[in-house]
């Protein structure tokens, strides 16, 4: 008997530390990476802009040559013909199955607005027609020894009508058939996109009803991925739950979480509120602090989800971060943010049921307050090193 108390003493041991060991790997929450591509269909060409983020040209390129952290104009001159060759590689657009050639590049260059600077490459490609196909792959950073939780998040307009996807994990492609009344529809040119844009509405699909489909679910993953990913709010997560609570506590606790987190992300995406990330960030990494601390030098906590509120509000805006850049469309605006924010809950609640009954074995150990008070220590060590390494990052 005391050997299968010893064993489940430690299997519950390793059950609650593993999660402390996952933002050991990568010290730098919110590491995604992450790309911007507009398809615009016309009668006349296909329209690709790309957008990617400097971080992500540093990284699949080495092309920071003085190890400052940003990428002067001079090494990505030196860099450039190589990184092109791989965007060439690694995204592909077929019409009707068809590779398309890079033959029309309209401009390749970096774009720098205020802090953030910015790699754009605008293509165009010959015109779909109707009943043809068009499929984007994009297998960057899928193959590459490099690795980093990348997502291009695509729009695509045509005509009157727009859709989005989300390629993310090993979700890599999007495609439609153009119905031939949505070639039709089509504009000539280029010429009008501001007044197709303006008089943009109604529904988002092709006749077969596939992008809306395809848009939805990959935002639904791409919420998961975005939550595993975000070992800031893991650990945050984790030390909310390991102090000792009852059942109702949980719920409540991850019930205001929840609301708390979708105001701001919602708020956010929508752009009426735009807190910027020099603040969230660090923010962030504190309310990991504050809670770890908290567990240490209180033996019994009360009314947490008041505080989980609080910081489920700054928590949100850090899940807004990589979808507030992203012009969606707003008759996909609703499904494409719910879809996110299911896929969020759905781990975060698959991971909640997955530790409760280890946490309810723990606080039974007549050594569960010392384990406790381990892991909210390594917890606050985490949170400290992000909080230092944030606030350095924006003073730099």
């Amino acid at each position: 008997m005391f050997r299968i108390q010893a064993a489940m003493r430690i299997s519950v041991m390793l059950s609650i530390l593993s999660l402390l060991f996952i933002p050991l790997g990568q010290a730098d929450a919110h590491a995604y990476s992450a790309s911007y591509t507009t398809l615009t269909l016309t009668k006349a060409n296909v329209g690709m802009t790309y957008t990617l983020d400097e971080l992500s040209v540093i990284e699949l390129t080495e092309g920071d040559a003085n190890k400052n952290g940003t990428l002067e104009q001079e090494e990505f001159d030196g860099v450039k013909d190589e990184f092109l060759a791989l965007l060439k590689k690694d995204i592909q657009l077929k019409i009707d199955n068809v590779p398309q050639e890079w033959s029309q590049i309209e401009s390749y260059a970096l774009k720098r607005e205020g802090n953030a600077t910015k790699l754009v490459l605008a293509i165009d490609f010959p015109p779909v027609l109707a009943s043809q196909s068009i499929e984007l792959t994009d297998n960057l950073y899928l193959s590459d020894k490099v690795t980093a939780n990348y997502v291009d998040l695509v729009k695509i307009d045509y005509g009157k009508h727009n859709s989005t996807s989300a390629l993310s994990g090993k979700y890599r492609v999007w495609s439609m058939k153009l119905a031939d009344k949505d070639y039709a529809a089509l504009r000539p040119d280029l010429q009008s996109q501001a007044d197709a844009d303006s008089a943009a509405s109604g529904g988002t699909e092709s006749s077969d009803g596939t992008e809306h489909a395809s848009g939805w679910y990959s935002f639904f993953t791409l919420g998961m991925g975005h939550i595993l990913g975000g070992y800031d709010h893991l650990l945050f997560l984790f030390s909310l739950l390991i102090a000792r609570q009852t059942f109702g506590q949980y719920a409540k606790m991850i019930t205001a979480f929840t609301i708390a987190h979708s105001i701001t992300l919602t708020l956010t995406v929508l752009g009426m509120i735009d807190v910027p990330a020099w603040f969230v960030e660090p923010a962030i990494a504190l309310s990991i602090c504050y809670v770890a601390v908290e567990n240490i030098v209180r033996k019994k906590v009360s009314y947490r989800w008041v505080l989980t509120f609080l910081f489920g509000l700054i928590h949100g805006m850090g899940f807004a971060d990589i979808l507030k850049e992203m012009e969606i469309p707003k008759s996909e605006l609703a499904v494409d943010l719910i879809s996110f924010n299911l896929g969020i809950e759905t781990i975060q609640v698959a991971l909640v049921a997955l530790v409760l009954f280890p946490l309810f074995l723990l606080h039974r150990w007549k050594f569960s307050r010392r384990a406790v008070m381990a892991g909210s220590a390594i917890a606050l060590i985490l949170g400290a090193y992000w909080l230092i390494d944030r606030i350095l990052a924006t003073t730099v």
